[in-house]
């Protein structure tokens, strides 16, 4: 008996692949081999940047805290020790768009700590 191969499946997985690798630049978006080491190198970027993302948001929000604290007095370390003292159940991310967007409420929170 001959072999039979599941051309079906084949060609629903490179046309799922190659639907991926749209907006891809040249032989990337429409060849078949091409596209396939393409897409999958671009899951892996997309896995890897889905945790990097995590860590370069909390830099910024650390990076501004300290710009903020340090308008008044205080270091980074300082100010987050003091938050932690005195049970400012504050999260980087808020302490961080207050310090930016705002001001006063920042200063507020470091009015309370000193």
């Amino acid at each position: 008996m001959p072999r039979a191969t599941n051309s079906v499946a084949t060609k629903a997985r490179k046309k799922r692949v190659l639907k991926q690798a749209k907006g891809f630049f040249g032989r990337r978006k429409n060849v078949w081999t091409v596209a396939k080491n393409a897409v999958e190198k671009a899951m892996v970027y997309a896995y890897r940047d889905r945790k990097q993302n995590k860590r370069n948001f909390r830099a910024l929000w650390i990076t501004r805290i300290n710009a903020g604290a340090r308008l008044h007095g205080m270091s980074y370390s300082q100010f987050m020790g003091k938050v932690k003292a005195n049970n400012i159940e504050l999260n980087r991310k808020v302490l961080a768009d207050l310090a930016m967007n705002h001001p006063a409420a920042f200063t507020a929170i470091v009015n309370k700590i000193k």
